[in-house]
């Protein structure tokens, strides 16, 4: 952007939780050039395309704050928006939570680097979870974030995903690396991450990480050790396998010298924070994002199939499900998930639309099937293209997800899938409720919101010039008004949008106005801060 920008008469929350008197805001060249009492002048600027902020001169505008509060543009810690980021509905349930950055390539499988093979592949495990790419086909990190750039209204940072890069390496083998194929994969990380990614992933229920050693994953979080990135990581199990799944992360760290991240971290929250209270005294660089509601989403055929199927290879999986002489190993592998079975609703189940939104006993009942029948039915017939709503078992509690968001630690993510006829509103609803639950109506003050919903992952990803308003940072700035921010997002109407947050920048210039989307594309593909 290069006219300028004043934004007048807001309040900015101080490190003591108070909240400050009004300001003004000087917005030049995509940045804050200063931050002066309401009605002082500002910086003289310069140049043929800019004017006095506030003047009205041809390059300026003026955006009244009213005294709402003006807060850094937020982070989405945990995004598969990388190509729903560019339909107009997504930039609206985006902007309308003041989210201006998110970061995408989660769960280790995403489009990115990859050939044609690799990205078919990606596109097909995780269709009903990312979808597909509307401009991209294949290619490197590098290309990938190249498409986001002024292309549209929020900006996209990207994780190198371990399962894609293991895929182009092993393809859909059921087995640890060898160390030929570890170099191999080693090799694609060091490229990816000098093309711009801003860590690696893990998904290690998801295939085919769930095939990999800590071997391999030493190996490769060492690479981002080096360049002082993170290894952000689906655990490899959560709820009353929390503690499990983080200690294997732990050990990984240790071997590698790697920081860690864990995605949206869930389950009994006393026993967790003693484990990562424990990590962090003894000098772990250890955080985790979570989003705050009681059910997850994922792909069915995670939820619900053994690893022993050939689940990074969708057909071959179609098949053993159809193959009668493997009926006895999957019933015994059914008769262990009973509890499950009530607590899913489909979300996205592409050819039998009917069942989105159905509990699965209730479309059980109307195919007339059981229900481990009616998953093998949905899932052969939509090629593994399923997704679900489910809810958490009991080692998740309103109380527990409360603890862990209030801790220091801690970074909002949604977790956002935006396919499917019945999706799962956090993607259109956590950051506003974050807002609501823990400000408005518990105990963190405006400066925490701040830290929670931006300055730390901004930190952690090393997102140069955001995560804060202060002279010389990027013009990512969001108006909140604080008595009416809330989510009107549930489980029936997912797609509802946000309210409160009206008034956003993206890098100086003004991409949501009245709550509308205005059509400007400032946003970019970003890369971390060198070291």
């Amino acid at each position: 952007m290069t006219g300028t920008v004043l934004v007048r008469g807001a309040r900015l929350p101080q490190p003591d939780g108070s909240l400050s008197g009004r300001v003004d805001l000087h917005v030049a060249r995509g940045r804050i050039a200063a931050i002066t009492r309401a009605g002082d002048p500002g910086p003289a600027t310069a140049g043929p395309d800019t004017a006095a902020p506030g003047t009205g001169t041809p390059g300026s505008a003026v955006l009244e704050a009213h005294g709402r509060l003006a807060l850094p543009g937020f982070v989405d810690a945990h995004t598969h928006a990388e190509a729903a980021v560019f339909r107009p509905d997504v930039q609206l349930a985006l902007l309308r939570q003041g989210i201006t950055t998110v970061v995408a390539g989660q769960d280790g499988v995403s489009f990115a680097p990859s050939d044609r093979a690799t990205y078919d592949w990606a596109s097909t495990y995780f269709a009903a979870i990312d979808g597909d790419h509307p401009v991209f086909a294949g290619g490197s990190v590098g290309d990938l974030l190249t498409t986001y750039h002024r292309t549209v209204p929020v900006n996209v940072a990207y994780l190198a995903p371990h399962g894609t890069l293991r895929y182009r390496v092993l393809g859909a083998a059921q087995r640890p690396a060898t160390d030929t194929e570890i170099a191999a994969m080693v090799a694609l990380l060091e490229q990816a991450l000098d093309d711009g990614a801003c860590g690696f992933s893990t998904g290690l229920e998801y295939v085919p990480a769930a095939y990999a050693d800590e071997r391999e994953l030493v190996a490769l979080a060492r690479v981002a050790a080096a360049r002082g990135l993170p290894h952000v990581s689906h655990m490899r199990g959560y709820e009353d396998r929390g503690v499990e799944g983080l200690a294997e992360l732990l050990r990984v760290a240790r071997a590698s010298g790697v920081a860690t991240h864990v995605s949206h971290l869930h389950g009994p929250a006393q026993e967790l924070l003693g484990q990562i209270e424990a990590a962090r005294a003894g000098g772990h660089d250890l955080t985790y994002d979570s989003y705050p509601y009681l059910r997850g989403c994922s792909i069915l055929s995670m939820v619900s199939l053994p690893t022993w199927l050939p689940l990074a290879d969708p057909a071959a999986t179609v098949a053993a499900l159809r193959d009668p002489a493997r009926a006895g190993r999957l019933a015994e592998h059914f008769a262990g998930l009973t509890d499950l079975w009530p607590r899913i609703t489909f979300a996205s189940v592409p050819g039998l639309e009917w069942a989105e939104g159905m509990t699965l006993p209730d479309v059980a009942a109307r195919l007339g099937r059981s229900a481990p029948d009616t998953v093998v039915e949905i899932l052969t017939a939509t090629a593994l293209r399923a997704s679900c709503v489910f809810a958490q078992p009991p080692t998740n509690s309103p109380e527990s997800v409360r603890t862990l968001a209030g801790h220091e630690a801690h970074l909002a993510g949604s977790d956002s899938i935006y396919l499917g006829g019945q999706p799962h509103p956090r993607g259109w609803g956590t950051f506003a409720r974050f807002l609501d639950d823990h400000v408005r109506r518990g105990s963190w003050t405006w400066w925490d919101a701040a830290q929670h919903l931006s300055g730390r992952a901004a930190r952690r990803f090393r997102l140069a010039g955001r995560g804060e308003l202060a002279p010389g940072a990027v013009a990512d700035l969001v108006l909140v008004d604080p008595g009416a921010v809330r989510d009107e997002a549930t489980y029936e109407r997912p797609r509802t949008p946000a309210v409160g947050i009206e008034d956003v920048l993206v890098g100086g210039g003004p991409v949501l106005a009245g709550g509308e989307l205005t059509g400007a594309t400032p946003g970019r593909g970003l890369r971390p801060a060198v070291v």
